[in-house]
């Protein structure tokens, strides 16, 4: 398994490319299910969760080809209405097959994706806004099964805002009879992508980006030819790796408009902040003042944020509150924190951090996909030699993140075993 092994306090400056977005390229991939014809994606960061569903898109039937950052699929072939445990288990969001082959081929049985370390992520939402479509469900043996003669449009209500439940939903509304409207929709830029692109196959879709999204089925999609929006959150991480150790770090090809909470909050902090079009520039200072945070739905401040930035707080002046709204065990990476002299305590969910001088370098163990970069933050800051493990976290969400550090300056290198 391999392992990531930095020796801290080496000054990062210079230009970073931002990749593709992971949580826009996932739903998009599979939206290609709902048209025959090949579709054409550009910008696709080369991550093992892209890998997991491009296996999963050719088990059901579809043809997958790939050429650097370019992915082709034809859906013509689409003919297996399953997506098995063995393919399912290994991401969330594999869960987004569920709507395009309910419109497609009338049913799916998709296994149900199991627990996750940073909290539960039930599927209820979908299977309830499915079912006000018109949708059977039933559940056994660890899958959901889900037929329909058809789809009809609905006024469907979710009780909390949910990213993938809405992406879920949006896909299957496209090809259902009438008109869908989904109140307290999720509003982050990956559901306004993904309405692009359904736009752009010939769907009708009002409102992506707002909390009322209104879908007018139609009969048929065509393929389409589109460029993955830029990550907001690997951007995030390293916007928040030159704040921690005075660097001077420009984001090439990013979306600074995705960013605006991470922007208003990193510069409370002190950190100086630069847009230019795509272009956004962060310049660290020798006094990082304590911020205090709560993760929000967007245009929130998001919970794939808090880990990176509360490494930051760890080192800042003073004291800060971090308050967890979104998943309940997100903090599974303070322990690995304090390990490293960061002085944080836990009280339900809100952590109090105490900013220290420094922090040292330490043997650490990654939890999960964020939990994993916040280490690298901190490794990149602390004094001494840092060895994170089981960082196939990493590989899962950012592409690459140690040679785009090496680039920068940081002493950062992956040991395989």
């Amino acid at each position: 398994m391999d392992k990531i092994v930095i020796e801290g306090c080496h000054p990062l400056k210079g230009d970073v490319n931002i990749s593709g977005s992971k949580n826009a390229a996932l739903p998009i991939l599979v939206s290609s299910l709902l048209a025959d014809g090949w579709n054409s994606y550009s910008n696709v960061p080369a991550l093992n969760d892209i890998q997991s569903i491009k296996l999963l898109l050719s088990h059901l039937g579809a043809r997958v080809e790939t050429e650097g950052d370019l992915i082709r699929i034809d859906s013509s072939g689409l003919c297996n209405h399953e997506a098995p445990y063995e393919l399912v288990r290994k991401m969330r969001a594999s869960i987004l097959v569920l709507g395009p082959l309910v419109a497609r081929l009338k049913k799916a049985r998709v296994s149900l994706p199991g627990g996750c370390a940073i909290g539960a992520r039930p599927i209820d939402l979908h299977l309830k806004g499915l079912e006000r479509m018109g949708a059977t469900i039933k559940l056994s043996h660890g899958y959901v099964d889900v037929s329909a003669d058809y789809l009809q449009g609905e006024e469907i209500f979710f009780d909390t805002p949910t990213v993938t439940g809405t992406e879920n939903l949006m896909m299957a509304a496209v090809l259902a009879k009438g008109v869908t409207v989904l109140h307290n929709s999720a509003r982050e830029p990956e559901i306004v992508a993904l309405a692009e692109v359904l736009t752009k196959m010939g769907a009708d879709i009002m409102g992506a980006g707002s909390e009322v999204i209104t879908i007018k089925g139609v009969s048929v999609l065509q393929p389409t030819s589109v460029s993955i929006i830029p990550d907001r959150i690997e951007a995030g991480t390293f916007m928040v790796a030159s704040a921690l150790n005075k660097g001077d770090i420009t984001l090439l090809g990013c979306d600074p408009d995705h960013l605006e909470a991470v922007i208003q909050k990193l510069a409370l902090t002190g950190a100086k902040i630069l847009v230019d079009g795509t272009r956004l520039r962060v310049i660290g200072t020798d006094r990082i003042d304590s911020v205090n945070i709560k993760t929000l739905p967007y245009p929130g401040f998001p919970t794939d944020m808090q880990a990176q930035f509360m490494v930051l707080m760890s080192v800042a002046k003073g004291v800060s509150m971090i308050t967890e709204t979104i998943f309940e065990n997100r903090f599974i990476h303070v322990s690995e924190l304090k390990r490293m002299g960061a002085h944080i305590s836990i009280s339900g969910n809100s952590a109090r951090i105490r900013g220290v001088s420094s922090l040292s370098g330490a043997p650490v163990m990654a939890t999960d996909l964020r939990a994993s970069a916040s280490l690298i933050l901190a490794g990149l800051v602390a004094h001494g030699k840092t060895e994170i493990n089981r960082v196939y976290h990493l590989d899962r969400g950012y592409e690459a993140i140690e040679k785009k550090f090496e680039r920068l300056g940081a002493a950062i290198r992956r040991v395989k075993e």
